[in-house]
């Protein structure tokens, strides 16, 4: 697996396929091998360059234990990274939740990168607006440590227990705490000009936030029925084919 090198770590990655180059960016304890997993990777590689990255704290790249290092402005650098030690001008690039985020950062910081952007599950206003509703619907406190709720639900998925049960979780709390906190992105993601897809399961919820921004902002969006925020990933059948278009127009 190679690397590229940004802020002195290493940013793992893969590649895969041919054609126009697609960055696949997964959501919070999840390496680039997910989206492998689920079939994304395949399907897209029969037309597209796929590049599967390893976050900063996941898989093979480097875990940093400073909260500092996963600022959202180091996120888009390492994904920046990854595309300069390809050689890559320019790529679209494809992420889900925390990859999401990390896709309106790049678009925010540095949109000439960008050809497309496809993000799924994530309210580019932020991560704050949405909890309190969230802990009322569950019943729990407003102090609440939403953590919790995010990693039992990853480890629901054996894929995604066996990567963090590999990692270090100092490091997955950092990188939690930095997200979690991080102001919305959405007025630099309207003025990037990134042609941009949005989607989301009508049970997530960021789901009716995302579906307002877009309508908002003029933003292609589409639902996944039925499926909550660990779901829609899950449904690549009802998903690429409303992809893959958007990824072939210019």
């Amino acid at each position: 697996m190679p690397f590229a090198r940004s802020d002195g770590r290493k940013i793992a990655y893969e590649v895969t396929g041919s054609g126009s180059p697609v960055v696949l960016h997964p959501g919070m304890f999840e390496d680039g091998g997910h989206w492998a997993h689920l079939g994304y990777t395949d399907a897209l590689a029969a037309s597209h360059t796929v590049i599967a990255v390893d976050p900063l704290g996941l898989g093979a790249s480097d875990a940093p234990r400073e909260r500092a290092a996963y600022a959202v402005e180091r996120r888009a650098a390492y994904v920046v990274a990854v595309l300069d030690d390809l050689g890559l001008d320019r790529a679209a690039f494809w992420g889900y939740s925390l990859g999401a985020m990390t896709g309106y950062a790049v678009a925010a910081h540095a949109p000439e990168r960008l050809t497309r952007l496809v993000a799924g599950a994530f309210d580019p206003n932020g991560f704050l607006a949405r909890v309190p509703d969230t802990l009322a619907a569950l019943g729990l406190p407003a102090d609440f440590d939403v953590y919790k709720i995010v990693r039992n639900g990853a480890l629901e998925s054996p894929y995604q227990t066996a990567v963090m049960d590999a990692g270090d979780t100092a490091a997955y709390r950092a990188n939690y705490d930095m997200f979690s906190q991080e102001p919305g992105l959405g007025g630099a993601l309207a003025a990037s000009g990134v042609p941009t897809l949005m989607y989301a399961g009508t049970a997530d919820p960021w789901h009716d936030p995302m579906q307002d921004y877009a309508r908002a902002q003029g933003i292609e969006f589409f639902s996944v029925p039925d499926a909550d925020h660990g779901g829609a990933i899950r449904r690549p059948d009802q998903t690429l084919p409303r992809v893959l278009p958007f990824l072939r127009e210019r």
